[in-house]
């Protein structure tokens, strides 16, 4: 199944004269989804936790091969979803996903973008 969506890399960028932050830089990439998966953490929670492990295969460009360290969501079905673990197979990265991604304090201006 094919894919396109955006991918959120965590930069450190300089808002002032020597003050630097933690922002994160949406880039669009293409790809292909080679494992579907899905499972609820029953803890000890009232809420249980989904989270899914789906892999994506993804055509690595310049920018994500210097910076696939700093790859933390993937936008897929809707949703953000946090990358777990990602594999290089040059020209390819093949990403897991786990649970939902958390905006908490980020300051992100993703508009949705059609997965397919």
């Amino acid at each position: 199944m094919k894919w396109h969506g955006i991918i959120g890399f965590m930069e450190s960028v300089e808002t002032s004269r020597g003050i630097w932050e933690e922002k994160i830089v949406d880039r669009p990439y293409y790809g292909e989804v080679l494992r579907l998966n899905r499972r609820y953490d029953n803890g000890n929670t009232a809420i249980d936790n989904l989270s899914i492990s789906n892999q994506i295969s993804i055509l690595s460009d310049p920018y994500a091969n210097l910076n696939f360290i700093k790859m933390k969501y993937i936008k897929y079905l809707g949703n953000k979803w946090e990358i777990s673990d990602i594999t290089v197979q040059y020209p390819r990265l093949i990403l897991t996903l786990g649970g939902l991604y958390n905006e908490e304090g980020s300051d992100n201006d993703l508009e949705d973008e059609e997965d397919g």
